[in-house]
């Protein structure tokens, strides 16, 4: 039944979710994770990522999986009057209305961020884009597009190979993660002012922030970093190296790890050596001190130099397939994987990052097939008061737009 009980530290917020793909689905299901009750409207064709295939569990997308539970789902195609009104009816029993739709394409449905603030003046609305507002509100907000523009491939890759993408659309990710802070900033903020406000997110923003140290290296100095490959531009030893049977990640940001380093490498005496002392001279003097650690690596397999220089607390890592992480997670008691759902529509899923000491996580709803929960939606709209509503004249819906997602 909608609105869902919950243990959770965000129990009785309604989320209006009309976005769809990755960076809005993710922010939505943070907020479902944590008790929000998100209804999730879609076009009559669906979320793209229903699509989006291999890999695909029983015939249904992952990737749509892994953004999307706890939601319940109805259909709406904003162009028919009636399933606009229902639009309007759901948010005016929302608290959260979240949208990544392109600039300017709900204004036809009286949806644009001024008519959302004087319809519904105590709505918190949160809109995400590609490239913001301004300059770039006609490109399309694609992530690849974003890791291109803001430098990120540009330093990703081998020194004298091509620009690299990450394994992920990760600043889809982030950006995600920048409006659940947004959102909750906003919800915190209207307990004392009565007000709802319109929260603005852009992937290029949210890019240029997540590349911290590169980003800023050249806001405050010029600075122009470059692709480096695995190497770290501010420290030596940080990265991989090759042990007899393959490469294994060190990482050393101080004196005192290096020192215990080379002590287990047999090679004392190099924390002494005047090359090799202080950070920046190790930085300067990479091609021998690689030469040396990988020299002392090749005596034993990753694995077994793993348990050692773990044991003295010299940060390391073997490189793991996902499987392998997921499983290696698993034994750290993490417990990564969760069943979502009940009986035969639970789906297994990576879990929610976050615990709590008292309010839960939930893991009630699996991702829900198409409109599956269209009644549902509509009954919780006849029981339900709305929340503060001015009073406004509709949009006319447009003859000719084709759907309720651009």
């Amino acid at each position: 039944m909608i609105p869902h009980l919950s243990s959770g530290p965000l129990d009785g917020l309604v989320v209006a979710d009309f976005s769809r793909v990755l960076a809005g689905p993710y922010a939505t299901m943070l907020l479902a994770d944590l008790g929000a009750t998100v209804i999730k409207v879609e076009a009559p064709q669906g979320d793209d990522t229903r699509y989006w295939t291999p890999p695909s569990r029983d015939g249904v997308s992952t990737y749509y999986l892994s953004v999307n539970r706890n939601k319940d789902s109805v259909v709406l195609d904003l162009t028919d009057p009636a399933d606009l009104d229902t639009a309007y009816r759901i948010i005016d029993r929302a608290d959260v209305f979240v949208e990544n739709f392109k600039v300017g394409g709900l204004a036809r449905f009286g949806l644009d961020p001024e008519s959302v603030a004087r319809r519904w003046p105590e709505l918190i609305h949160a809109s995400i884009t590609g490239f913001g507002m301004e300059g770039g509100a006609d490109m399309p907000g694609y992530d690849l597009l974003v890791q291109a523009m803001s430098g990120m491939m540009h330093v990703t890759g081998s020194q004298d190979g091509p620009p690299q993408r990450t394994g992920v659309a990760i600043f889809d990710v982030v950006t995600g993660m920048h409006a659940v802070v947004g959102i909750l900033a906003a919800v915190h903020e209207r307990a004392t002012s009565g007000q709802g406000q319109h929260v603005v997110l852009d992937l290029f923003s949210s890019a240029l922030s997540s590349l911290v140290n590169q980003t800023t290296g050249y806001a405050a100095c010029g600075n122009e970093p470059m692709r480096m490959g695995n190497e770290h531009p501010s420290l030596f030893p940080y990265g991989p190296f090759r042990a007899r049977d393959r490469d294994i990640v060190i990482c050393c940001g101080n004196n005192s790890q290096f020192t215990r380093l080379v002590t287990e490498l047999g090679a004392e005496w190099a924390a002494s050596d005047p090359r090799f002392a202080t950070v920046h001279e190790r930085n300067v003097y990479r091609g021998p001190l690689r030469a040396l650690i990988e020299d002392g690596l090749s005596s034993r397999d990753a694995e077994e130099w793993f348990d050692i220089l773990q044991a003295v607390k010299v940060p390391c890592a073997p490189i793991l397939s996902i499987g392998e992480g997921v499983e290696f997670a698993r034994g750290l008691g993490l417990a990564p994987v969760v069943d979502v759902g009940e009986g035969d529509s639970a789906v297994p899923l990576i879990k929610n990052p976050i615990s709590y000491s008292r309010t839960g996580v939930t893991y009630r709803k699996a991702p829900p097939p198409l409109g599956s929960d269209q009644q549902d939606v509509l009954d919780w709209i006849s029981r339900t008061p709305a929340r503060t509503v001015a009073t406004v004249a509709a949009a006319p819906a447009s003859d000719t737009a084709a759907g309720h997602h651009e």
